[in-house]
Formats: structure tokens, C-alpha cells, sequence
């Protein structure tokens, strides 16, 4: 700590702080300060916000007794030579469940410890909800967990490995929301992991469905529920799969239901074991996991018949899909608005021009004003080459009425909005983009933008933070993998930054284009918010990269500017309280920062204070 206080009596480093000040505010500032002294630590989290009081529990035991619809769930355990004490936690944290409607089906996969046996027999002599089958083979986790399915009677089929751990209130949860959503056929809530010790640890707080973040990771996994009628609809568990048998299975469900039966619980309601070994602590420790994924995925696109391409990633852990692109490439119109700044405007065209090998685009060049006469030289010499088209517009600046206009006189279904301080670092950067805007429920996709230091400066964008919106990971290190490898993977979010910006033109024209009334901010995330509310996908991939040195041409906003705060207010007026609940963020994650970390407090709430005692 002395450190980091000794380190702010640089010049440079005050100079960094008083303009983020300036431009995030106190309490954004305040925040950044206080985890920098003082880094978030989730025991203390889990301490004030996830421990239940006997209040709690009497509580949660009331609102059980009331609940109109009270499903049955059939925990699906295998087991094979687990460790004693990891096997007796695990059982006891069933036998734990305030909510009491569950069977605990348990498959024996023919262990050779003498312990196993002698535990589980016990267990199922004190409770008739315990299952037991012992295989006389070692069949594997697949044929494991398949024998346990047979077992099985409950509407519901929850997944629990043999040495983690569910706490006291998971199913009460899972039984509430299903209450709420009783059509869901596919439920997953946020986990975190316990050390031998028992000490929790690495919470992951998820997004709400997100298929392509799915497709790059599992993103259900634990605490993962399933539809038991869909579950033997899909012939249950494949051998050939271990070590991704779920994922498997969970992307035949998915093929069969629909998003909105997708149901995501933001609360911490499973523990999983990490020891030498675990696929928690890496998919290294386990390679032929990585092939396993590898099949699961591959089966996933052969059965729509899309012949994409994997491609392992962040040291083997996750996954790239690379789609196809339609046979006829659709026109790009790359619409980049200027003024002045000669260099700026030149630098960005030659990364486009050198750079880009996708084909068909054209590049319409929109001057708003320009007075230099450097820059209108060189906007003459741009109008002689035919791919270029140079057209005057010289307004006050309004940045969605440039490019509103700069509409009129493109010629592409696919709008690309690209700021003219921005240059190309991927050449592939279209055919990246493009691969996503022709699905037919895609409406618009962002890019990966870096500082010219080579930190994140566009990540995607997350709303609710500072207010309105702000950017993902931002100054965060080029190759970090930010919160469970969110800024290297392909994925769903609310809103992308406008900086690069594609749309469908067909999309864009029928939401409205970008709104006027917001002149420089947030109209991007305006377009983003109306285009989801048409139905449509936002998605970023971090595969289409780009710098974007920020501001150079343009002042940039600071909380105290008062056309800032007037758009502010526009944005909060119009979408209220959608930006303060973002699907794609969670809201144990806070909106002080744009770093992930953990809300103090969260704005989650807990549905059993609402109980009356």
C-alpha cells in the first residue's frame, strides 16, 4: 500500500487521476481508489451478502410452505473412489436443503475404495430421498450418470459432481424460479469454488442465456437444472463425451427448447471442489477434456448443418467459432465522419485500404466542416478514386444526423459507422464482422478497439455504468482475459460502442436510425438498446480488432460538460430502469467501475426478506 501511495506523487500519474476525475466522477474515482488500497475480497462479500441468518432459514422454510407449484428434483451423482470426506460434504449438503422436495439418485461407478461403498450404503439406510446403484464396471462418467438417470423420478434433473457442494438454499431457489417461470426447461445459476478447506473462492457471476458466449465456453454448467422429460428426449448422457458430457448435453436441449426457456438465477447456489486434478483448477490438468469439447461443439453445428471451423483458445481452456461467409459477399459501406486532421483521417483510410481483405466494400467519407487546407486537398484527391465517395455536409456537429445523411448515399446492405481516428490491426477484420451480421437474428456487431498503448479500449459495452453505460475491461492489458476470458470470446451483449459500429442497413432503417436529439453521446447505445428491442442480437467479437486513439479528433466528454449531462438525462428518461439491469452484466458486479468487480452491495435481491414472519 505504501507502494501504490508513494506511486501517486508522480506528476504523471496525478495528471492520469485528475483526468479520470474529470471524466468518470467522484464516486467512479472513489471506487477506483479504494480497490486499488484495498483490493475487493470475496470473503468478506460472501460474509456480508451470502451467509443465511436462522431468520433467513425460517423465513425460506415459510415462503417453501406457500409456494403453489413444489416440483421434484432428482440430483444425478456419480461417484468413483471420491475422497471420503469431499463424498460425506457432498451428501450432507443435499440432505441440507431447506427445500425438501428432491431425490439424490447416486451411481457408483465400480470404485475400488472400500469407503465408498460402506458411506454411501449408510446414507441411503438414513434417508429414503438417497438412491443408490452400485455398477459392477467402471464404465466411465457418461454410463455413470446415465444409470443414475434411471433412477430418477423427479420433474427436473440437477447435475452435482461427487466432491462438490450445493448450499442450504439452491434448491428453494431453483423451485422459485420455476414458480415464476414454470414453462423454463433449462435453469443455471453462478458458482464459485471451495478449497480443500472448505474457503470459497473465483466467483462467477454470469450473464443471463447467451448462446454465443455458450459456444466459447459452458456457460450453464453448475448449478446446471434440466426439464427431465427433454433430458431422456435427447437419449440423456453420450459415452465418447467425458469430460464434457454436460456441455454436450446441455447443447442437444438447447437445440430443442427456446431462449426464453432458458432461466438464469443470479445467485452463488453451487461450490465446486477444486484439488490436483480438477478440471476446476484447469482443463489442462485433464487434456482429453479439450477433445471432448471439441466433439460436443463440432456435433452441435454438424446437426444445423454449419460448416464452421474451432478453434482452441486462451491456453486451451475456451473456444473460437469462425462461421462461414454466404457465397454472394453483401456490400460493406464503410461511413466515416471527419473534420480537419488531415493525418488522423489518412492514417485511418491506409489501414482500411492496405489492410481490409474482404471484398465488396465502398468507403463514404462525410466532412463536417473541414477548413484546413491540407485536409481539403487531400478530401479532392480522395473523390478521384472510385471506391471512395466524398461528400460535404457541413453542419453543427451532430454525430447521428452525419450519419443518418451519410445513409442517403450508401449503396451496401451492411453499414459499417467507423471513426476516422481508428485504424485496422486484423486484416480479416470484415470478414469477422460479416460472418455474424448475415445470421437473420443478428442485428448488429462491434469490434475489439485497443488504446495505441496496446490496452483495451473497447470491450463491448456494459449499461448501467457511471449511469448510462461504459465500457468493458477498459486500460486493461491487451492480452488479459479480463472476468472468465469475457474479453476474448465471442458473445451477446446490450450495446457496442459506435466507433465501429456494423448494422444491417434494413435493421437501421427500421428502428429509426440514431437518434438526433443525442448529438455526441450515447446515441450508439441508444441505436444498440432499440435494435435489441426489435428482437435482434447485439454481438461483440474480440476477432475484428482495430486502434482507436480516442478524442483525437473531437474533445472528450467530461461529467461536468453540460450537454453531457443533458444526453445523460435523455438516455435515463428514455430507458429508465432497463439500464440498470443489463442481461449481459450481473448484478453482483458493480456499476462503479468497469472492471467486474463485485457490487458492494449487490442489486440483487433476496426473495426471502419479502417473506413476513
Amino acid at each position: 500500500m505504501f507502494t501504490f501511495v508513494l506511486g501517486y506523487f508522480n506528476p504523471r500519474k496525478i495528471i492520469k487521476a485528475i483526468n479520470f476525475l474529470k471524466r468518470h466522477g467522484l464516486k467512479a474515482f472513489l471506487h477506483k481508489v479504494r480497490f486499488k488500497l484495498f483490493p475487493a475480497d470475496y470473503s468478506l462479500w460472501v460474509k456480508l451478502y451470502d451467509v443465511l441468518r436462522k431468520e433467513d432459514k425460517i423465513r425460506i422454510k415459510k415462503h417453501i410452505e406457500n409456494l403453489s407449484y413444489k416440483p421434484t428434483f432428482s440430483i444425478i451423482t456419480p461417484v468413483y473412489n471420491t475422497p471420503e470426506k469431499y463424498l460425506s460434504r457432498a451428501i450432507d449438503s443435499v440432505i441440507g436443503q431447506l427445500y425438501p422436495h428432491w431425490e439424490l439418485c447416486i451411481a457408483d461407478d465400480g470404485s475400488t475404495r472400500a469407503h465408498v461403498k460402506k458411506i454411501l450404503t449408510e446414507y441411503q439406510q438414513k434417508d429414503s430421498r438417497i438412491k443408490v446403484t452400485f455398477r459392477n464396471t467402471n464404465g466411465g462418467i457418461s454410463e455413470a450418470s446415465n444409470t443414475a438417470l434411471h433412477m430418477a423420478t423427479g420433474e427436473f434433473i440437477v447435475l452435482m459432481d461427487h466432491d462438490d457442494e450445493i448450499p442450504e438454499h439452491a434448491l428453494y431457489m431453483v423451485a422459485l424460479e420455476l414458480n415464476k417461470y414454470p414453462q423454463a426447461d433449462i435453469i443455471y445459476s453462478d458458482e464459485d469454488k471451495i478449497d480443500e478447506n472448505g474457503n470459497r473462492k473465483e466467483p462467477y457471476f454470469k450473464s443471463d442465456w447467451n448462446y454465443e458466449l455458450f459456444m466459447g465456453q459452458n456457460l450453464i454448467t453448475h448449478l446446471g437444472v434440466y426439464r427431465a422429460s427433454l433430458v431422456r428426449k435427447v437419449g440423456g448422457f453420450r459415452k465418447g463425451y467425458e469430460g464434457a458430457q454436460d456441455w454436450d448435453l446441455a447443447m442437444r436441449i438447447v437445440e430443442i427448447t427456446s431462449p426464453e426457456k432458458i432461466r438464469h438465477i443470479p445467485h452463488i447456489l453451487y461450490h465446486w471442489r477444486v484439488n490436483l486434478g480438477s478440471t476446476a483448477l484447469s482443463i489442462n490438468q485433464k487434456p482429453h477434456v479439450r477433445e471432448a469439447q471439441y466433439k460436443a461443439i463440432k456435433d452441435h453445428f454438424d446437426r444445423h448443418n454449419i460448416p464452421v471451423t474451432l478453434e482452441n483458445i486462451v491456453d486451451g481452456n475456451y473456444w473460437r467459432v469462425r462461421y462461414p461467409l454466404p457465397q454472394v459477399l453483401p456490400l460493406v459501406s464503410i461511413i466515416i465522419p471527419t473534420k480537419n486532421k488531415k493525418h488522423i483521417l489518412e492514417k485511418c483510410l491506409n489501414s482500411v485500404l492496405q489492410k481490409t481483405t474482404y471484398t465488396p466494400y465502398e468507403i463514404i467519407i462525410v466532412d463536417n466542416g473541414s477548413d484546413e487546407p491540407a485536409t481539403i486537398e487531400f478530401l479532392e484527391e480522395l473523390s478521384k478514386i472510385e471506391q471512395i465517395k466524398v461528400i460535404y455536409y457541413p453542419v453543427p456537429f451532430n454525430f447521428s444526423r452525419i450519419n443518418n445523411h451519410a445513409l442517403k448515399h450508401a449503396r451496401g446492405s451492411v453499414l459499417l459507422f467507423l471513426n476516422n481516428d481508428t485504424e485496422v490491426i486484423s486484416p480479416d477484420w470484415l470478414e469477422e464482422m460479416v460472418s455474424h451480421i448475415v445470421k437473420p437474428e443478428v442485428g448488429a456487431v462491434g469490434a475489439k478497439l485497443y488504446y495505441p498503448n496496446d490496452t483495451i479500449q473497447h470491450a463491448g459495452v456494459i449499461l448501467g455504468i457511471g449511469g448510462v453505460a461504459g465500457h468493458a475491461f477498459r486500460h486493461f492489458e491487451r492480452n488479459s482475459t479480463g472476468y472468465f476470458a469475457r474479453t476474448m470470446l465471442t458473445q451477446e451483449l446490450s450495446a457496442v460502442t459506435g466507433a465501429c459500429l456494423m448494422v444491417k442497413r434494413e435493421v437501421f432503417e427500421e428502428v429509426g436510425g440514431f437518434d438526433e436529439q443525442l448529438a455526441v453521446a450515447f446515441n450508439d447505445i441508444d441505436l444498440c438498446i432499440k435494435i435489441r428491442q426489435k428482437g435482434y442480437k447485439i454481438i461483440w467479437t474480440p476477432f475484428a480488432q482495430l486502434y482507436h486513439h480516442e478524442g483525437i479528433s473531437r474533445s472528450r466528454d467530461t461529467v461536468d460538460n453540460p450537454r453531457f449531462q443533458k444526453e445523460i438525462k435523455l438516455m435515463q428518461q428514455k430507458w429508465g430502469n432497463l439500464l440498470m439491469n443489463d442481461p449481459a452484466y450481473n448484478p453482483n458486479l458493480t456499476l462503479d467501475a468497469e472492471d467486474f468487480s463485485l457490487a458492494f452491495p449487490p442489486r440483487v435481491k433476496k426473495p426471502w426478506e419479502e417473506v413476513s414472519l
